[in-house]
C-alpha cells in the first residue's frame, strides 16, 4: 500500500532574538550660559563629572557677576553725585545690585526685577541682558516670561526717553520730534529683544534635546521588553516542539517494538514446535524492526535538515540589523514558532487497514469498520486520528494481549470519530506475557494531541472488564 508519509517532525524550536544594541545616545551637554535654573541635573553622558559641570558653571556665574559688579559699581558715582549722596554709597549699592548675577541660575525672576529696579539709575545693562536671557531659557510659565520682558521694555523705554530728551535739550539738539521716541524705542529692543529670543531658542533647543534623551530611553525599554516576551515565546515554541517530537517518536518506537516483542514472545513459544511458524514470526520481528528505524531515520533527518536550514537562516542574518528591525523580527520568528501547525505530514487514513493488518500478523483479532463516505482530511487531521487508533492498539497488546479489539471509524459531516474497543483478556496473565513496559503516557499523548484540534477524547475501563477509548475531531 501507498504511504502518504513524507515526514514525521519538522522545525526543533525558534532561536530567541537577543536584542543588543544601544538606543540613540543623549544629547550634548549644553555649554555655559545655554543651562539655566535646574540644568545642572541633566548632565548628559560624556560631558566628564558631575562636579566639572557644576564648577563651570559656578566660575561662569562668578564672572558674569564680577563683570556686573564692576559695571554697576562704575555707574554708581553719576548717580550718587545726581541723587546728593556720597560716592561710596553709589559704589556699594552698584557692586551689591551687579552681584545678583550670582543667583540667576536659581531665582531669575528675582535677576529681572533687580534690574528693572536700577534702571531708572542707569545701571546694570549687562545684569539686565543677562537676567532676561536666563529668565527665557528658564521652564517657566509664557505669561510670566511675557510680563517681565513687557516690564523691563517699558522701563528701559521710558528712561532712554527722559534721558535723550534732557541730553537733547541741554545740548540743543533739533533733530526734531521723532528722533525721541525713535530713539528710545529702538533702544529699549535693542537691549530686550535679541536676550529675549535667544533664550527661548536655548530653552527650546534643551527641552527638544531632553524629549529626545526620553524617547531614546523609552525605546530602549521598549526594545528590551520586546526581546523578553520574544525570548518567552520562543521558549514556549520550543518546549511545544519538544513535547511535540517526544509524542511522536513516542507512537512510532511505541509500536513498532510493542509488535517486535509480540511476535519475538510467539517465537520463543513455537521455536521448537512450529519452525516453519517461528521462521514467520522471526521475520516479522525483523520487518517490524525495519519499518522503526526507517521512520526513525526519516525522522531524525528532518530535524538534522531543519537545524542546517535554520543555521543558514542565522549566517545570512548576522549582518548588522538596526535594532528596531531585530526587535521585529524575534518577534515575528516566535510568533511563527508558536503558530505553526504541530510538524509536518504523517501516517493518513489510508494507511489504516495496514495497521490493523500488522496487529492482527502479531496475533490480535481485530475487528475493524468505517461508517459513512470516505473522504480526505487535512493532514494533522488524518495523522492524529491514525496515532490514536495506533497508540489504542499498542495499549491493547500491552495490556490485554489475546483480547478481541473493535476498531470504529465514522466519517460524519462536520467531524471525524473514532473508537477503539477490547475485550476482556482470556487470562489474566496474558496480559503480562510479553512483558512490555508502560511509561504511562500514551493516553495523555492522545488526549493532547485532539484537544490541539479542538476535539473530545475519552478513555476508560468497560463494564464488562476491557477498555474503550473513544475521540471526535471537528473535520475544519
Amino acid at each position: 500500500m501507498s504511504r502518504c508519509r513524507t515526514s514525521a517532525a519538522r522545525r526543533g524550536g525558534e532561536r530567541h532574538a537577543k536584542l543588543t544594541g544601544n538606543a540613540a545616545a543623549g544629547a550634548r551637554t549644553l555649554e555655559g550660559m545655554t543651562r539655566t535654573g535646574e540644568d545642572h541635573r541633566a548632565a548628559g553622558a560624556g560631558a566628564g563629572p558631575w562636579w566639572w559641570a557644576r564648577w563651570r558653571s559656578a566660575v561662569l556665574d562668578g564672572s558674569l557677576a564680577l563683570v556686573s559688579a564692576v559695571e554697576c559699581g562704575a555707574e554708581g558715582v553719576p548717580f550718587a553725585r545726581d541723587a546728593g549722596v556720597p560716592p561710596a554709597v553709589g559704589i556699594v549699592f552698584g557692586v551689591l545690585a551687579g552681584s545678583v548675577l550670582l543667583i540667576r541660575r536659581r531665582w531669575p525672576i528675582a535677576v529681572v526685577l533687580v534690574a528693572i529696579a536700577v534702571t531708572p539709575a542707569q545701571m546694570g545693562f549687562l545684569m539686565g541682558i543677562v537676567g532676561l536671557y536666563t529668565l527665557a531659557a528658564c521652564e517657566l510659565p509664557r505669561r510670566i516670561i511675557g510680563a517681565l520682558a513687557g516690564m523691563s521694555f517699558l522701563g528701559t523705554m521710558i528712561v532712554t526717553f527722559v534721558r535723550v530728551r534732557q541730553d537733547m535739550a541741554r545740548g540743543d539738539f533739533s533733530l526734531g520730534d521723532w528722533f525721541v521716541p525713535f530713539a528710545a524705542v529702538t533702544t529699549s529692543l535693542g537691549l530686550t529683544a535679541p536676550p529675549l529670543l535667544l533664550g527661548l531658542y536655548v530653552g527650546a533647543r534643551r527641552r527638544l534635546m531632553e524629549s529626545l534623551r526620553e524617547r531614546a530611553d523609552s525605546l530602549e525599554r521598549e526594545l528590551q521588553l520586546l526581546a523578553e516576551r520574544a525570548e518567552e515565546r520562543a521558549e514556549w515554541a520550543r518546549n511545544e516542539e519538544r513535547t511535540r517530537i517526544a509524542r511522536e517518536m513516542h507512537d512510532v518506537v511505541a509500536h513498532r517494538v510493542s509488535l517486535m516483542v509480540v511476535h519475538a514472545a510467539a517465537l520463543q513459544a513455537v521455536a521448537r514446535k512450529d519452525p516453519e511458524k517461528a521462521v514467520r514470526n522471526a521475520a516479522l520481528v525483523g520487518d517490524m524492526g525495519r519499518q522503526a528505524l526507517t521512520e526513525l531515520r526519516e525522522m531524525l533527518g528532518v530535524l538534522r535538515s531543519g537545524d542546517e536550514q535554520k543555521q543558514r537562516r542565522r549566517e545570512r542574518a548576522s549582518a548588522s540589523v538596526p535594532l528596531v528591525a531585530v526587535g521585529v523580527a524575534a518577534a515575528a520568528a516566535a510568533s511563527r514558532a508558536a503558530g505553526e501547525p504541530g510538524g509536518a505530514e504523517g501516517p493518513c487514513l489510508a494507511e489504516l487497514e495496514e495497521l490493523v493488518g500488522q496487529s492482527a500478523a502479531a496475533g490480535m483479532v481485530v475487528d475493524l469498520s468505517v461508517e459513512g463516505e470516505t473522504r480526505s482530511y487535512g493532514p494533522e487531521i488524518e495523522q492524529t486520528a491514525y496515532r490514536v487508533v495506533q497508540e489504542a492498539l499498542t495499549n491493547v497488546h500491552k495490556h490485554a494481549a489475546g483480547a478481541k479489539a473493535y476498531v470504529r471509524l465514522a466519517h460524519r459531516g462536520a467531524e471525524i470519530a473514532m473508537q477503539v474497543e477490547n475485550e476482556p483478556p482470556p487470562e489474566p496473565s496474558s496480559a503480562s506475557s510479553a512483558r512490555l513496559p508502560s511509561g504511562g503516557n500514551g493516553l495523555l499523548g492522545m488526549k493532547e494531541r485532539v484537544v490541539a484540534l479542538g476535539g473530545v477524547f475519552v478513555s476508560g475501563p468497560t463494564e464488562a472488564g476491557g477498555f474503550r477509548v473513544s475521540a471526535v475531531i471537528p473535520a475544519a
